[in-house]
């Protein structure tokens, strides 16, 4: 099979500009253009688009991305299970936070519905205090 990067692209569920964003940080490769044609793309860079995609879902950076796609080849699982570990304390640590600010909106929520007199609490606690003039 072969595609232009356009069908590529949408094959990959990104745009054009995307896949050469991935080829300029050498997650991709660029094939040649044979005599100055139009560049073309296989099934393999498919699958390597897919994942990265998946990847960066997952909330890998590009840079372990791309270590993972070299690991890929070499078949060192222990490198690959170490990032998969640290990956899963960042996701950990993202949950707790959004569980927490979850818990205050909630919280403040049910102050604004039990309260019906004064400023509600909800704009009360993104407000920033007055901003000092310079003069």
């Amino acid at each position: 099979m072969s595609m232009t990067i356009s069908a590529l692209a949408r094959a990959g569920d990104v745009g054009v500009e995307t896949v050469r964003f991935y080829q300029r940080r050498g997650l991709l490769d660029a094939p040649d253009r044979p005599e100055g044609s139009v560049r073309r793309y296989g099934e393999g860079d498919v699958r390597r688009l897919r994942f990265i995609r998946s990847a960066q879902a997952a909330g890998f950076t590009l840079e372990q991305i791309g270590e993972l796609l070299n690991l890929d080849a070499g078949q060192d699982r222990k490198r690959a299970r170490e990032l998969a570990a640290t990956q899963i304390a960042v996701l950990d640590r993202r949950i707790a936070d959004l569980s927490a600010a979850r818990s205050a909106l909630a919280q403040l929520a049910h102050q604004c519905e039990s309260s019906k007199e004064g400023p509600c609490p909800i704009i009360g606690a993104f407000e920033v205090g007055p901003q000092k003039s310079s003069s």
